[in-house]
């Protein structure tokens, strides 16, 4: 197998590398939706290897020199058994748009080399093939010990990234336009930080809106100087995630005034200012919740039905509320009602992993209704939403498949392969977490996204169980040879 160096012109040269005798091969291929050079294309973009990297697993982006090119390296930290390791990888061969290959200068491989090759298969398809050649330390032992185990974390590594960049390039498809600004606050925050990456490989220029007092060159400090929020003069598109958790705390007075406060107040001001731009930004999409509804038993739930009377409601209300003074501007206002965001790296779904492995069940009764989205269409319909200038007002952030509580754990306790024995009685909830039992765990909400479906968004996924063993790692992708 060779590698190479980029010549002058953009073409490569072969430098050998020599593979060692007895290395496994792992090759996998997948269809994609575009061109092969847009295929190409989004690999080269910042943001991309953060889309690749798989929830399920504890991996940071330490250094990437965001290339392609010949000798750019990427630092990647990550864990085995408790132990922290570091991968380090540098690039090799740069020949777009047909192939470029990366080796593992050091980390948990005694040998890495990896070739991605794309070849067009029609005006506006292609297929792209993931080529590599890998040994596991200490050889013929290493394998006997732990080679079925790579390989099967292999299957599902690049079961995932394949589904990631068909899907995300589908996306780029249907939306195509000229690159936006858009300011987002809440961008550390686990919906936040994934879309501001998947902004960023979509082409957009995307401004994290900070709470300091100033800002740096893509930051707006919204809260502070009129000099520092003129900045917003500059942006098309502003997507306020930022609100303190709900869950973080017991709720007590105190908590519970900070939480409306957040929201409520730092969106009124966020709005009034906005309002008095020269130049306001075209669109405002503001987080909001199905807490909007309450609790509403069996209640089949869309965006005209009415609010239901408790704390999480009444404090949705008035989050929504609070930006009258931008649609009164003639900022268009999208009020995104999020359900339960499934992802392994933060929110609910985290917090029910540990107990479902230990064959947990159902919450109370379980007869209570679950409306939950996959972190990926929450950042698909958030880019629909940019785009569709005919919605506006309440839009509900579900799939199409609410399920009752009950349902939702026997569905991940099979793929996790657990059976789901051991329920959570109500009473034992609320001595734990007290108020927040009832609203965030016991509450019934069937929430339907009929704003989402009627003006064409198309899911990524509407079953649950593909959505968990998707993120979860537990899909596999053969290798084909």
């Amino acid at each position: 197998m060779s590698n190479g160096a980029e010549t002058a012109d953009g073409g490569a040269s072969g430098d050998a590398v020599e593979t060692p005798a007895g290395a496994s091969r792992y090759v996998a291929g997948v269809d994609l939706p575009v061109s092969v050079e847009d295929a190409y294309d989004y690999h080269s973009r910042p943001g991309c290897l953060g889309r690749l990297v798989p929830p399920w697993e504890s991996v940071e982006i330490e250094h990437s020199d965001n290339s392609l090119a010949v000798g750019s390296r990427v630092v990647l930290k990550t864990g085995l058994f408790g132990v922290s390791l570091r991968w380090k990888a540098r690039h090799t061969l740069y020949d777009p748009p047909t192939l470029f290959a990366d080796v593992q200068d050091s980390g948990p491989f005694a040998f890495w080399h990896h070739q991605h090759r794309f070849q067009g298969t029609g005006p506006n398809a292609s297929r792209m093939t993931d080529d590599v050649s890998y040994q596991v330390p200490m050889k013929t032992f290493g394998e006997v010990l732990g080679g079925s185990m790579v390989r099967s974390k292999l299957e599902a590594m690049f079961a995932y990234r394949h589904r990631v960049t068909r899907d995300d390039l589908a996306l780029m498809a249907k939306y195509p336009s000229e690159p936006k600004t858009i300011a987002v606050s809440g961008a550390t925050g686990l919906v936040g930080s994934a879309l501001c990456n998947l902004l960023t490989l979509l082409g957009h220029r995307v401004v994290k809106i900070t709470r300091g007092k100033t800002g740096g060159e893509d930051e707006i400090a919204a809260w502070s100087s009129d000099e520092e929020f003129e900045k917003f003069n500059d942006v098309d598109v502003v997507v306020h995630l930022a609100g303190k958790s709900i869950a973080s705390k017991r709720w007590t007075d105190d908590v519970k005034q900070e939480i409306r406060d957040s929201r409520v107040l730092k969106t009124r001001e966020l709005c009034e200012r906005m309002a008095k731009l020269s130049n306001r930004p075209e669109t405002l999409i503001c987080a909001s919740a199905t807490g909007f509804y309450g609790n509403r038993g069996d209640e089949i739930l869309n965006e005209t039905s009415a609010p239901g009377d408790d704390f999480l409601a009444g404090v949705s209300q008035q989050w929504e509320g609070s930006c009258e003074a931008a649609a009164e501007a003639g900022v268009r206002v999208a009020n995104a009602r999020f359900g339960i965001v499934l992802s392994p790296k933060g929110g609910a779904l985290e917090q029910m992993l540990v107990p479902a492995k230990f064959c947990g069940g159902s919450l109370g009764s379980g007869r209570q209704y679950w409306s939950w989205i996959a972190l990926d269409d929450v950042l698909g319909g958030i880019v629909h939403l940019i785009h569709t200038d005919s919605v506006s007002g309440p839009v509900n952030f579900v799939s199409p498949s609410p399920m009752t509580n009950r349902e939702f754990a026997k569905t991940l306790g099979r793929v996790l392969g657990r059976p789901a024995l051991f329920p959570a009685p109500a009473a034992a909830l609320r001595v734990a977490v007290g108020e927040m039992a009832d609203a965030l765990l016991l509450a019934s909400t069937r929430v339907i996204p009929e704003k989402l479906s009627s003006s064409g968004y198309e899911f990524r996924f509407q079953s649950l169980a593909e959505v968990l063993s998707y993120s979860l790692g537990k899909d596999r992708l053969p290798s084909e040879v």
